[in-house]
């Protein structure tokens, strides 16, 4: 026994040693046998970040690979490392089928969304992704900082906007090669285009301008050919004119029109007028002829006239014997009824008499003049009818027939009954009125008249026996609005009444009291005075609520006013809202009190919000001001694009300094950051285009002089040449002169080219004439193959000939015309010496179609 204290140590010595942890790779290792629950359990826990990684690696579809993946709409962060694998296991899923990449698009995070499509093995999937995004900030963003290159390469093939194209263009110099390719590319070919749109306007404009001047040209043999080919040349550019160029080289070109119109209605009218003067004299031939027989005719015609009145005055005469025998009859059946009204009134029938005398009223019509004598009879019988009608008005008995009618006439009346009551008593005290004083037996009149007025009084005794029954029902309705009056206030009674009812039923209550009406006054009496009493109650309670709840908001208005003093402002303004939670659980108080107790709480909250408000002015100011700013240069550049001449010239070279100070300008609202910025952008490039078209203009309108006076000195060769009268030279030459002296401005060479050319006319009669003939036309062949226009039969072989040299020259290199090359040609054109007026214009009007 004493060695069994030596054994137990030896015992645990001895004794098998526990089994090791298992390592990190067995860890992961059993995971492949895992179940779904062990394997998300170890994705979510505090495990070492090799395991959670396989774990991710192996989780399949859920909310928990995409909430690690960054797709859910949980926005609590991931490490970094899981949110990786996780978008690398989403990638796995998609490839296998198991998840459908449609699905994932409505993701909001989209970094997320685009990694995942990234690392998919098609690569529409990452196309996809980008066109869902609608932000085009969001897709600026990754262009500049996407997680890979192809990402930033997609994200830049996809934008079109111009300005975000330049603003990236500058950002991403230096960032990425392939992206800056890619978006200088785009830039560039939106520069081409505005450049190509710009050509293309100048050369709208200038066409315009030649239609213009050649509508105020004098009509000659070349006027029509001309305008065929400006009006060729038109409508291959009309397409893309604006609206007001259009509306300029249309309105010219119906000028033109409307010059050959009046150059055919001169040749029309000089050959009318020919045929006018062969028509006169055949007229007045004709008219000779004519005349005889016109002689004839009207003696024919005058005896004729002679018989036909002869029978037109006995027809007269006949008709008027027959009107006086009608008018004869007339004056006598007047007199007769005359004697008969006057025989009625003395017999006091004024019915009759008046009837007899409308009678004569429309006899009188038919006599044209009533004789005198017949007018005063007339007279007297109306003052003796009016006399005796004035005496019957006097009478009663008219008086009570009238009145017995009327009230016959009330039986069965629709007036009010009020109304109609009031009528009957009426008539009945008019009645009492004229029966005083008068002895009359007529006892059936009155009996008539009573019997009318008690049946014309019926409706009005049922009328009043319903009132009366109304006012009896409206009595015991309002016994029953008290009913529930005093119901509704016992179930207030307690500690917790429904305020909110209390106040409905103390408004509509008496409304509905109000509707019971009329009511017997005696009856109604005591009934009102229970409802004012218990309305009274009612209302009292009410106001002490109120003043309870005034009491509580003062309270807070305190409160919200001691906070004023506190320098935290964080901590003033949560304790701010506070009180204004509280405030909305405080019930209502009396209208006159409820605005006032707000304005006086909403002051104090106002002042602790000051500073944040005065800070977010202060922001918003300065938003305001780079807006003016920016409005400003927008304004000034727009005004410069309206002005012309020297002050256009002396605007546009202020580009560069609104530009300057424009992207210097700091931060704007943002709803009217891009508008500036495209207004200011569309100034500027209207600015730059009205410039070059203003030079445009100037020089085609100089070398449109050039080529007058050109035209004005080969005239005066010509007629050097054709030994002509002296004077005539000498005129033309003056001309000449006069127009060169009065222009100002001529193209490069054009003086000297005008010298050469005056010294070729002063020589004239000693050149070749055929000689400038051929260089004219060989100079017309050039300007057509350099525009690419045909070349009219009689000169194709020359073309031939001079492009068989030009390919031997320049082994058939071919060169596209430019203005440069066309202008040469055109001072080449100035100093070849004259030629014949016809056969000038003709080769000037194929020289002029290729400019």
């Amino acid at each position: 026994m004493r060695f069994m204290h030596l054994m137990r140590p030896l015992s645990r010595l001895f004794r098998p040693e526990p089994p090791s942890p298992p390592t990190l790779d067995d860890r992961i290792t059993a995971l492949d046998s895992g179940s779904p629950e062990l394997i998300i359990a170890t994705t979510l826990g505090d495990g070492e970040e090799a395991l959670r990684a396989a774990a991710v690696r192996k989780l399949q579809d859920g909310e928990i690979l995409r909430k690690l993946a960054g797709l859910s709409d949980d926005t609590s962060p991931s490490p970094a490392s899981l949110e990786r694998i996780a978008q690398e296991r989403v990638a796995q899923l998609i490839d296998a089928g198991t998840i459908d990449f449609t699905g994932l698009r409505a993701s909001r995070n989209t970094s997320a969304l685009l990694s995942v499509a990234g690392l998919c093995s098609n690569p529409a999937y990452l196309s996809q992704a980008l066109a869902s995004i609608d932000d085009p900030q969001r897709v600026a963003e990754i262009v500049r900082g996407g997680s890979s290159s192809r990402i930033r390469q997609l994200a830049a093939q996809s934008i079109e906007d111009p300005v975000e194209l330049r603003q990236l263009l500058k950002q991403v110099r230096d960032k990425d090669k392939s992206v800056y390719k890619i978006i200088k590319q785009k830039c560039d070919a939106l520069r081409a285009e505005e450049q190509r749109t710009a050509q293309i306007e100048s050369d709208v404009i200038a066409l315009c301008v030649s239609l213009e001047r050649h509508s105020h040209r004098v009509y000659d043999a070349l006027y029509a050919t001309s305008l065929k080919l400006f009006d060729e040349q038109w409508r291959t550019l009309e397409g893309q004119a604006a609206p007001e160029i259009k509306d300029r080289a249309l309105l010219a070109i119906d000028r033109c029109r409307e010059v050959i119109a009046g150059h055919s209605r001169r040749l029309a009218e000089q050959a009318a007028q020919e045929s006018q003067q062969a028509a006169r004299q055949a007229a007045r031939e004709e008219a000779v002829a004519r005349a005889e027989v016109e002689a004839q005719r009207r003696t024919e015609d005058a005896a004729l006239a002679l018989a036909e009145a002869a029978k037109v005055r006995e027809a007269e005469e006949k008709v008027r014997a027959e009107r006086l025998a009608v008018e004869a009859l007339a004056l006598r059946q007047i007199g007769g009824l005359m004697a008969k009204a006057n025989s009625a009134l003395r017999d006091g029938n004024t019915g009759q008499a008046s009837g007899l005398r409308r009678a004569i009223e429309e006899k009188l019509p038919t006599v044209p003049v009533v004789p005198a004598y017949l007018a005063s009879k007339v007279q007297q019988l109306d003052v003796r009818l009016n006399e005796l009608k004035e005496w019957k008005d006097y009478a009663v008995a008219p008086k009570r027939a009238e009145l017995i009618e009327e009230m016959e006439a009330l039986i069965g009346s629709s007036e009010e009954p009020k109304a109609l009551a009031d009528r009957i008593k009426q008539l009945q005290e008019d009645w009492k009125t004229i029966s005083k004083g008068i002895v009359s037996d007529s006892e059936a009149d009155w009996q008539r008249f009573h019997q009318a007025s008690v049946t014309a009084y019926q409706p009005c005794r049922e009328y009043f026996e319903a009132q009366a029954k109304l006012r009896q029902k409206n009595l015991e309705n309002r016994k029953g609005v008290l009913e529930r009056l005093r119901a509704f206030e016992t179930a207030q009674s307690g500690e917790r009444p429904d305020w909110r009812s209390v106040v409905v039923v103390l408004r509509e209550a008496p409304q509905e009291w109000r509707r019971y009406s009329p009511v017997d006054r005696a009856a109604g009496l005591a009934v009102q005075e229970e409802f004012d009493a218990s309305i009274g109650r009612l209302q009292a309670r009410l106001d002490a609520w109120y003043a309870q709840n005034a009491a509580d908001k003062k309270s807070l208005i305190e409160r919200a006013q001691h906070l004023r003093t506190k320098e935290d402002s964080r901590e003033t303004v949560d304790a701010v809202k506070r009180l204004q939670l509280q405030w909305k659980e405080v019930g209502a108080v009396r209208r006159d009190q409820e605005q006032q107790l707000w304005n006086e709480f909403r002051e104090q909250c106002d002042a602790v919000y000051q500073k944040r408000q005065q800070a977010y002015a202060e922001y918003t100011a300065g938003l305001e001001a780079n807006k003016g700013r920016a409005v400003a240069l927008c304004e000034e550049a727009e005004q410069a694009a309206a002005l012309s001449g020297p002050a256009l010239l002396e605007g546009a070279a202020k580009i560069p300094e609104w530009r300057s100070a424009f992207e210097t300008l700091g931060e704007m609202p943002r709803t009217d950051q891009r508008g500036l910025h495209d207004r200011f952008e569309r100034a500027l490039s209207l600015c730059q285009a009205t410039v070059s078209q203003q030079r445009a203009r100037e020089k085609e309108q100089s070398f449109t002089n050039l080529l007058e006076a050109a035209g004005r000195i080969q005239a005066y060769g010509w007629a050097v040449t054709q030994d002509g009268a002296s004077s005539d030279r000498e005129a033309l030459k003056q001309a000449a002169e006069t127009f060169i002296a009065s222009v100002h401005h001529w193209p490069k060479g054009g003086a000297q080219a005008l010298k050469e050319a005056w010294v070729k006319a002063d020589a004239a009669a000693e050149l070749d004439m055929a000689a400038h003939e051929t260089a004219l036309r060989m100079l017309c062949i050039r300007s057509e193959i350099l525009t690419d226009l045909p070349t009219p039969p009689e000169d194709q072989a020359l073309r031939r000939d001079y492009q068989v040299q030009r390919l031997v020259q320049r082994m058939g290199e071919r060169s596209e015309a430019s203005a440069d090359e066309l202008d040469a040609l055109a001072l080449e054109w100035i100093r070849v010496g004259p030629i014949s007026a016809a056969t000038h214009q003709s080769l000037l009007g194929r020289f002029l179609r290729c400019r």
